[in-house]
């Protein structure tokens, strides 16, 4: 039996080689700054604190209690766990962000402190990833069991609706970019603005935010490339 090779998998390779190189960013910038000290002494749950307080966004330190334009802070287990969770208006910062006092700490911490700030202002970007979260989370869970029913059974309605439920993820990752854009945008001000880095440490802090940045880029493009495979092998398939 002859072997078939699928060509359309090398459409895949430019994703895969942008998402390495994304990971080894992030990473190395994340040792180096994470073992640099900042002159102000903060630590990352000092910081977002304090950049909250800027912004008009209160804090409070239970869950249950966040609402409107009131946020709660809590630390979590984990490497680069830090994300901030607009269901219940929580920023949850990783142990080493939370507690540490480096500049990639910082840098991190204001990050996340960045979304919250835009879900208290009502960012337009977010507000469509959020409403469009629960519809994309069903939608990509669905779409390859579709894709797959379709092409053992040959049936090419179910491979163009496995399509149509896989775009729900690929515009998912590109609204992400600009709320993640906007977040690194808002963290560098604040942390500029407020005293809280100087600007030797800004400059590091711009190196870790830019190579996170990178790997929603990649997420995106890596995407993007998929659902072109998926159209030609459709097409290709008819």
């Amino acid at each position: 039996m002859p072997l078939y090779f699928d060509w359309t998998l090398v459409l895949l390779i430019p994703g895969v080689i942008l998402s390495l190189w994304a990971q080894y960013k992030v990473k190395s910038a994340y040792a180096k700054y994470s073992q640099v000290g900042t002159r102000s002494g903060l630590n990352g749950a000092q910081v977002a604190a304090r950049v909250l307080q800027d912004a008009n966004v209160g804090l409070v330190g239970n869950a249950k209690a966040a609402r409107g334009n009131v946020v709660s802070l809590e630390a979590i287990g984990g490497h680069l766990t830090d994300h901030y969770d607009p269901r219940d208006r929580t920023l949850r910062l990783s142990d080493e962000v939370y507690h540490g006092q480096s500049i990639a700490a910082l840098g991190i911490a204001a990050h996340e402190v960045g979304h919250a700030i835009q879900h208290a202002n009502a960012y337009s970007m977010l507000m469509w990833r959020n409403a469009i979260y629960p519809v994309t989370n069903i939608a990509s869970s669905l779409s390859f069991p579709i894709l797959f029913g379709g092409l053992i059974f040959g049936i090419g309605p179910l491979l163009y609706i496995g399509i149509a439920l896989f775009a729900f993820a690929v515009v998912f990752t590109l609204i992400t970019l600009p709320v993640e854009f906007d977040a690194s945008r808002r963290a560098l001000a604040a942390l500029s603005s407020g005293g809280y880095l100087t600007e030797e440490e800004m400059y590091g802090a711009r190196k870790v935010l830019s190579a996170a940045a990178l790997t929603y880029v990649a997420a995106a493009v890596a995407a993007l490339l998929q659902l072109l495979r998926l159209i030609l092998i459709a097409r290709g398939r008819n």
